[in-house]
Order: structure tokens, then sequence, then C-alpha cells
């Protein structure tokens, strides 16, 4: 990316470039989102990537936003075009869906069913219950209603082996209006169960929108105002003794996968203390 924008082909010579355009931030606290990334890497790489689809993904101007959205975003200063750094990176062989399978096997599964619509009923079968779902929803929005954004999906089959080459782009222009393609064969090597190569793929195009009642929400807006409303939604949910408020939309939280486990994990160990 930085070879591109500015023709350096060194970290030495990016680092340079960045440093140069963080100035800009020089002694100054972020104090939001498009501070917080110009303070990362500088004006050009911030208004090139960074603000065209943050605004597209959440819908507010990037001053609107609380810094600490942009800290997810790697910066490395290599030709290494891989989006995580962690040392171990990987799917389920067989895909999320037989993995769920497999973690459920003895479990009864309800579907169609709103746990809401009859907590009571449901809180009565056990101990303890871990709602996953939107805490303001639990409170029937008593104290009104949270913010998300929500998410649509339009998907493809394409008469054709290749359409992107990757599993995800993202498209960071504000003109565009959807967020990024998905072109799922990738996620498994272009291959089916068989290790045979697929003729045919299939896209899905990403569409982000302001939830309104009746949408799935997907992601918490934490934004100041949203965090003083879950703060009270929080201290009724400390009152409910035998309900465990998890996930995304359970804590309010803007999470990634691997941070939802680890946070899953820690949880079960402090139940079973």
């Amino acid at each position: 990316t930085f070879n591109k924008m500015w023709g350096v082909v060194t970290p030495e010579e990016a680092g340079a470039k960045i440093e140069e355009q963080k100035a800009e931030m020089a002694g100054k606290e972020p104090e939001n989102l498009e501070e917080q990334a110009i303070s990362l890497v500088g004006r050009d790489i911030f208004e090139k990537l960074v603000k065209g689809y943050t605004e597209k993904q959440w819908g507010r101007d990037c001053k609107d936003l609380p810094a600490f959205i942009i800290k997810r975003l790697p910066v490395r200063l290599t030709f290494d075009n891989n989006y995580f750094n962690a040392l171990y990176q990987g799917i389920p062989e067989k895909g999320y869906t037989k993995m769920v399978e497999n973690m459920l096997d003895g479990i009864e599964v309800r579907l169609n069913t709103n746990y809401l619509d009859e907590k009571e009923k449901w809180n009565a079968m056990a101990d303890k219950v871990i709602y996953t779902g939107p805490i303001d929803a639990y409170f029937d929005y008593c104290l009104g209603y949270l913010q998300y954004r929500s998410v649509r999906f339009e998907t493809e089959l394409l008469d054709m082996p290749n359409f992107q080459g990757n599993a995800a782009v993202n498209y960071t222009d504000r003109e565009t209006p959807w967020t990024r393609i998905i072109e799922h064969k990738w996620f498994t090597y272009g291959k089916d169960e068989d290790g045979k190569d697929l003729p045919k793929t299939v896209i899905s195009r990403e569409y982000s929108s302001e939830w309104k009642p009746g949408d799935e929400p997907y992601y918490p807006v934490n934004d100041e105002a949203n965090g003083v409303l879950y703060g009270k939604y929080r201290e009724l949910a400390d009152k409910e003794e035998k309900v465990i408020f998890g996930g995304r939309l359970g804590e309010y939280k803007y999470y990634d996968m691997d941070a939802v486990v680890a946070s899953a994990l820690s949880m079960v160990k402090q139940q079973l203390k």
C-alpha cells in the first residue's frame, strides 16, 4: 500500500513518510476515529483507505466515532498483505456449520423460537442461562433503544471459477454501495469436499445500514451516548442472578471473533470456580 501510494520501497522510507504525516497529530491525544487514524498512518492513508470505508460501514462521520475502533487495524511496514498477523490463523476444516453441529451434538436445539417471548419459562429450565441477544431487547427497551448497525447480503452464483481470487475484498471508497465482497470458495482453497476444483463460484455483496426494529443487529455503535445507555442496562443485567450476558450484543461490545471466544472461555472458568 505504501509503495503504491508514495513510491517508497524500503521500510525505512515508508516509516519516514508516515512519521512525516503523523506530525499533524504531534502532542495531541486522539479524541475520535479520524484523529486516531491520522496519528497511526497519517492523512494520505486515512483519506484513501480509512475514511470512505469507515463512514460507509458506520453511517457516521469519522469525527463522530470513538478512537478505539481504528486501533483494531494492523499497520505493518512489510509486503505481507495478510490482514491478521496472529501467530496462528485458520478456519474449521469443514467449515463453521460443521463445527457448530459437532458442538451441539447431543444437545436439544429448538429453531424458530423467540426466547424473549417466554423467557421466564426458559429461565426456569436451568440454573444458569447464557443470553447473547441484544441487552436492551432483553429488558424490552425499557430505558430506550441502543443503536446498532445492520448488514444486508446479496448473494449470487457466477458461472466462472474465479471472481476476485480472494475470500474477502473491501471496497474503501465512499461511492461503491457495498463494503466488501466475499467469495466463499476461497475459505476452503476453492476445493470441494473431495479436493476437486469448483467450476463455479458464489459471491456475497455486503451492505451496511442503520439498524431498526425488525432488522438483525450486527455491530454495536460504541459512541459516548450509547455507552451511557448501555451502562444503565448493565446495572439491570447485574441484578439478573441466573442470566449471563455475553457476546457482541449481550455485552454491547465490538468484539472480533477470537476475542468473543476468549471471553466465553474466561466466563466459563469463572462460572466453574
